[in-house]
C-alpha cells in the first residue's frame, strides 16, 4: 500500500456523483492536504445540458458545484437551498420555457452568468473554472467536453416512436415513456475538454463514481479518446456500484439500463464497463455488503471485486465509501 496522497480523478454526474465527490474531498483533507484540488479532479458529465429560454443549463455541473459548495438542496437533490421561484412564475405567465421545468432564482443567477460568459467567447471549461472560484470547492472541476452534445431519448409513446430531450423525458415524464435509445448528437466529433485526458493519464487512481452508468457516465465514455485514455493510464481504474441489492439508490438508472438490455444488478453493471485486462475499463469494482454473493461472478469476468458499505447517508458515510474506493485501488 502507498501512504502518500494519490492524484485522484473521478468521472461523475448527478446526485450519486455529487455525494461521492464530497466524500472523496473529505478523504483527501483527512490526509492534512490544504489544497485538495491539487490532488482531486472531477470530470463531469455535460450530456444532459440544454438551452432553455436563451440560457445554457448544465444540470450535472451545477449539482456537483452546489454540493461541493455546501449550498445544494439535499432534500430535492437538485438546485440551491432556500430557493425562491419568482422568475419561474413570471416565465410561466409569459408562456416561456417549460412550465414543468422549474428554475429557482438563485439557480438562474448561475445560468445567466454562464450564458453571459459563453456569449463573450469563453469556453465551457473556462466558465466552469470561473464558477468554481466563488467557493472553496477542494476539487478541480472539468466538463467532459467543450462541445455541445445534449442527450436525446427515443421513446415509445403508445403506438408512436418519437425523440425527446433527455430533460423532458426525465423531468416532465419521470421516465414513464419507454426509452428505446439514448443519443448524443455530435459526440463523434467532440474532443475531451482541455485537461481531461491529462487528468486521466497522470492520475494514480481513476474512479467511476456511483452515477447513472447510462446517462451520466455513458456520455463521458462516449467522448472520442476517453476510453483509450482509461485503458492506457497507469492508474488503477475503480468503479463504485450505483446498484445496491438489485435496486438503484436514487433516480431511474434501472429504466435506462433496461433500454440497453442490462439487468439492474451490481455484477451486470460491472460487466457493462468491462475488465480492463480484457479490453474494458475496470481493474476493480466496489459492491455493497448486500451484494457480497455477486463477488465470484464479478471476479469471473476479470474484475477484482471488493465489498464495503455503500450507502452515502451524510458526509461521513460518503467519505467512508471514498476511502473504500481508494483501498480497492491499492491506496489507503
Amino acid at each position: 500500500m502507498n501512504a502518500r496522497t494519490p492524484r485522484i480523478t473521478v468521472l461523475a454526474g448527478g446526485v450519486g456523483g455529487s455525494r461521492f465527490l464530497v466524500g472523496m474531498r473529505e478523504t483527501v483533507r483527512r490526509r492534512g492536504i490544504d489544497r485538495a484540488q491539487d490532488h482531486l479532479v472531477a470530470i463531469v458529465n455535460t450530456g444532459d445540458d440544454l438551452w432553455l429560454s436563451g440560457i445554457r443549463l448544465q444540470p450535472d455541473i451545477d449539482s456537483i458545484l452546489y454540493a461541493l459548495a455546501g449550498v445544494n438542496d439535499a432534500e430535492r437533490g437538485w438546485g440551491r437551498r432556500e430557493e425562491t421561484e419568482r422568475v419561474a412564475r413570471e416565465l410561466r405567465s409569459w408562456g416561456a420555457g417549460w412550465p414543468w421545468f422549474t428554475l429557482g432564482d438563485l439557480d438562474l443567477g448561475t445560468h445567466i452568468a454562464r450564458t453571459g460568459w459563453l456569449r463573450d467567447g469563453l469556453t465551457p471549461t473556462q466558465v466552469v473554472e470561473l464558477l468554481g472560484r466563488r467557493w472553496d470547492l477542494g476539487v478541480r472541476m472539468l466538463p467532459m467536453t467543450d462541445t455541445e452534445v445534449d442527450t436525446l431519448v427515443t421513446v415509445r409513446d403508445g403506438d408512436d416512436v418519437r425523440q425527446l430531450h433527455f430533460q423532458e423525458w426525465w423531468t416532465r415524464h419521470r421516465a414513464a415513456l419507454t426509452p428505446l435509445r439514448f443519443d448524443n448528437p455530435g459526440i463523434d466529433s467532440a474532443l475531451p475538454a482541455p485537461g481531461v485526458t491529462e487528468a486521466i493519464l497522470d492520475a494514480d487512481v481513476v474512479v467511476l463514481a456511483p452515477s447513472n452508468p447510462v446517462v451520466s457516465i455513458g456520455p463521458i465514455l462516449a467522448v472520442p479518446g476517453m476510453r483509450t485514455a482509461l485503458q492506457s493510464t497507469k492508474a488503477r481504474v475503480v468503479g463504485v456500484s450505483p446498484i445496491i441489492d438489485g435496486a438503484v439508490v436514487r433516480g431511474m438508472a434501472d429504466i435506462c439500463l433496461e433500454a440497453l438490455g442490462v439487468a439492474t444488478s451490481a455484477d451486470t453493471v460491472a460487466a457493462l464497463y468491462g475488465a480492463r485486462e480484457r479490453g474494458g475499463l475496470l481493474d476493480a469494482w466496489l459492491v455493497a455488503e448486500e451484494d457480497r454473493a455477486l463477488v465470484p461472478a464479478i471476479r469471473e469476468i476479470g474484475i477484482r471485486a471488493l465489498v464495503a458499505p455503500l450507502w452515502m447517508h451524510g458526509g461521513t458515510a460518503s467519505a467512508d465509501v471514498a476511502e473504500a474506493a481508494l483501498g480497492a485501488s491499492g491506496f489507503e
